[in-house]
């Protein structure tokens, strides 16, 4: 098959269409089951008893009971990642990325019943579960492509006739890494393979709405034959394990992905005891700015896959448009036309675009949204929970187009994770970039114009660490490991260097001069 991207603008044939389906009916039949924690690679159940992780399509569907870890178990975990540290390093960065390259291949294999769990688990289309399989092989296989560049990060230095020095990266020791429900499998392999990597061990917490995929991540880990206690897998809330992983001062750092309010939280108070690495990847409040000279077919479908693709649940999501007034009322007319033909409804089918929103309170920021909408501009597209028999026990929503925004609303400048897309009119190019980079936010940022000056103008001047020109595929979204560095500028990110990049596994390492004597 051929491998499916997030920009990928073929449609899925008929061979991918039949092995989706034979996966999905494989795996609805393990539904269900009660998952244990792992800990120093025995399974362990929590004191405080189990969770039940059911499908945001249909709540009465089950998907399995996860253990409702506390701050004891998670101490646990984080000793058994202590204990299993000195051999993990001394195995050297060769045998570690066979086993992570090994994990890969196990993933690769099973890329369909994957695909098939990840819409159930967060209500992806196939296109969007796929594409997210793709890219978990992808990544693991690019940071040990990386390492193996890099000899390990292991450079010999200049010397000076008596010495000899060379420069070694050595890791920090236990990591946690706390992975979101959006990518609940490519971004906690990301994080947890440029931990491992680095020669550090691993406490693994994914999203409470997203524990299946990390159960089953972990799993492969373990058939991968990683040694026992190097990744320790714990579920439960955040308040609690959450709150262990970073006031525990044998954790060395931190891996998280998710929003900016926890993101800085986690970042401030796990420093205060003592400086540790913190890569915190946050939100972002993506712009689109479309000029005349834009191909409005191209600035349409990238925009409607960027603000709509997963419900908007995406922190690359395009969530504001900065509109030449030249071309609103075309732009708006077409983009308006294709959202209206856009198919809402239960992910695993093959004609659905748009599943369901993750939870009730996702619902309850797209509802706020909504209301300033009415409120403050115009909403030409949407605005309403859908209803009836094949909706009423999941939480399924209109993509929303919203127009005549005021530049000073909240609507362009907060984020809502939901398929809500504020448009703006402006004047000139000068007016769009500066309302643009008039954010906290600096993640992606696209344009579409047919002048080259404006595109250089863009991206000489736009605040975000991914940008876009003329990306039909998806206007803020659709980074690739090795082709897309993935990282934000401001309150986006902690470190400056992103994922899916050359420098994100170094970022887990820390640096050691040696020098002999002659």
């Amino acid at each position: 098959m051929e491998k499916i991207t997030y920009a990928s603008l073929a449609s899925l044939g008929d061979d991918f269409h039949r092995a989706y389906d034979a996966a999905l009916s494989y795996e609805q039949k393990k539904l269900g089951r009660t998952h244990p924690l792992y800990i120093r690679g025995q399974k362990k159940k929590a004191r405080a008893g189990t969770f039940t992780d059911t499908s945001p399509a249909d709540s009465r569907l089950v998907l399995g009971e996860f253990q409702s870890a506390g701050r004891e178990e998670t101490c646990l975990a984080i000793e058994a990642a202590r204990s299993a540290l000195s051999d993990w390093q001394e195995l050297g960065w060769q045998q570690r990325v066979a086993f992570l390259s090994k994990a890969a291949e196990i993933i690769a294999e099973r890329q369909f019943r994957l695909a098939a769990l990840l819409s159930l688990e967060v209500g992806k289309n196939r296109f969007e579960a796929i594409a997210e399989v793709c890219e978990t092989v992808d990544l693991i296989r690019y940071y040990c492509r990386q390492v193996e560049i890099h000899h390990g990060y292991a450079l010999p230095m200049g010397g000076n006739g008596t010495e000899n020095t060379r420069t070694l990266l050595k890791p920090y020791g236990v990591c946690a890494v706390i992975s979101p429900f959006n990518f609940p499998l490519a971004l906690a392999a990301g994080m947890t393979a440029g931990v491992l990597l680095g020669g550090n061990t691993v406490v693994f917490k994914p999203a409470s709405n997203a524990p299946l995929a990390g159960v089953l991540f972990h799993e492969i880990f373990h058939e991968a034959g990683l040694p026992v206690g190097v990744v320790n897998f714990v579920t439960g809330p955040g308040k609690l394990v959450g709150e262990e992983l970073v006031t525990n001062p044998e954790v060395d750092g931190f891996a998280f992905t998710g929003s900016k309010s926890i993101g800085l939280d986690i970042v401030r108070r796990f420093n205060q005891p003592r400086l540790r690495p913190c890569i915190a990847e946050l939100g972002g409040k993506n712009p689109v700015i479309v000029m005349p000279s834009a191909n409005l077919d191209d600035a349409t479908e990238g925009v409607l896959r960027s603000a709509f693709g997963f419900g908007g649940q995406k922190c690359s999501a395009c969530s504001r448009v900065y509109l030449h007034h030249n071309i609103s009322k075309a732009f708006l007319e077409l983009l308006v036309e294709k959202t209206k033909k856009l198919v809402i409804g239960d992910p695993v089918k093959r004609e659905t675009f748009l599943g369901p929103l993750i939870s009730e309170s996702a619902l309850t920021k797209y509802d706020t949204a909504v209301r300033t909408g009415k409120k403050e501009g115009r909403i030409v597209q949407g605005g309403s929970r859908l209803k009836g028999s094949d909706s009423s026990n999941g939480v399924f929503v209109e993509p929303t187009i919203i127009d005549r925004v005021p530049k000073s609303s909240a609507l362009l400048q907060e984020e809502y994770f939901s398929p809500v897309l504020a448009i703006a009119d402006v004047k000139s190019l000068d007016e769009a970039i500066t309302l643009a980079n008039d954010s906290e936010y600096g993640l992606t940022a696209g344009i579409f114009s047919g002048e080259e000056h404006e595109q250089e103008t863009f991206f000489d001047s736009i605040q975000a660490g991914v940008t876009y020109c003329n990306r039909r595929g998806g206007a803020t979204t659709g980074a690739w490991p090795g082709v897309q560095s993935f990282g934000g500028w401001k309150h986006s990110g902690t470190t400056g260097k992103g994922a899916l990049g050359p420098y994100y596994v170094a970022q887990f390492l820390r640096e050691q001069s040696q020098t002999r004597s002659k």
